[in-house]
C-alpha cells in the first residue's frame, strides 16, 4: 500500500523500527501470541521486537501487493494498538490470510473490524478475489470478527499450520451484505 488507509478511527501505515515499544506490547504478550502459535512465537523483548518489525520492513516492498503487515494505530492519538497481515497460507502457494492482531486494552472496541474492512477493500483493489481468515475453534473473538467482517464460514481444516482450524472466506461480492459495511 502506497499510503495509509485511513479511517473514522485508525490509520493503517507499514511499520517502524520506532514502533518497537509499542509492537512488543502486542507480539510479546501471551495472551495475543497464544492464537499465533506457531506461526509467530511470543517476541522476548524491545530489541528482538526491532529486528521483527526490521524484517517486515525490509520484507515488505518486495511482496506483491495486497500482501504485507501493517501497524494500526489510533487517529486520536497516535497509539500503535494493533497489527494487520495479509499473506499467503501454508502450502505458500495462493490462499492469502488476513490476520489481525490488537493489543489486548484494545479488545472488544471493533478496531479489529474497522481496520480489517480498509484493509480488505483496499485489497479488493489489487487484483485479488478472496481473503481467508482461519482461527482455532475456542477462538471466540477471532471467529466473532470474521463473521462481522461479512465472512463466510468454509469449513474446518488441518491443511493450515497442521492444526484444527475454523476457515473463513470473503469475496468482493460479499462486501455489501457485511454488517457496519
Amino acid at each position: 500500500m502506497e499510503s495509509p488507509l485511513i479511517t473514522d478511527r485508525l490509520v493503517i501505515r507499514d511499520w517502524t523500527a520506532d514502533d518497537a515499544d509499542a509492537a512488543f506490547a502486542i507480539y510479546g504478550s501471551e495472551e495475543v501470541t497464544y492464537w499465533l502459535t506457531p506461526v509467530m512465537d511470543r517476541v522476548g523483548d524491545v530489541a528482538a521486537m526491532r529486528a521483527v518489525l526490521q524484517a517486515w520492513h525490509e520484507a515488505q516492498p518486495n511482496l506483491p501487493p495486497p500482501r504485507g503487515r501493517w501497524a494500526m494505530e489510533r487517529r486520536e492519538n497516535g497509539q500503535v494498538i494493533g497489527g494487520l497481515a495479509i499473506r499467503l497460507l501454508p502450502p505458500y502457494e495462493e490462499d492469502l490470510e488476513l490476520s489481525w492482531q490488537l493489543h489486548p486494552d484494545a479488545w472488544g472496541h471493533g478496531y479489529a473490524t474497522e481496520g480489517s474492512q480498509a484493509l480488505i477493500r483496499w485489497a479488493f483493489t489489487q487484483d485479488t478475489d478472496e481473503l481467508f481468515a482461519v482461527a482455532r475453534p475456542n477462538n471466540v473473538r477471532a471467529i466473532a470478527t470474521a463473521k462481522r467482517l461479512g465472512m463466510q464460514w468454509v469449513g474446518e481444516t488441518t491443511k493450515y499450520y497442521d492444526l484444527r482450524l475454523q476457515v473463513y472466506r470473503i469475496r468482493p461480492g460479499d462486501l455489501d451484505d457485511a454488517p457496519g459495511t
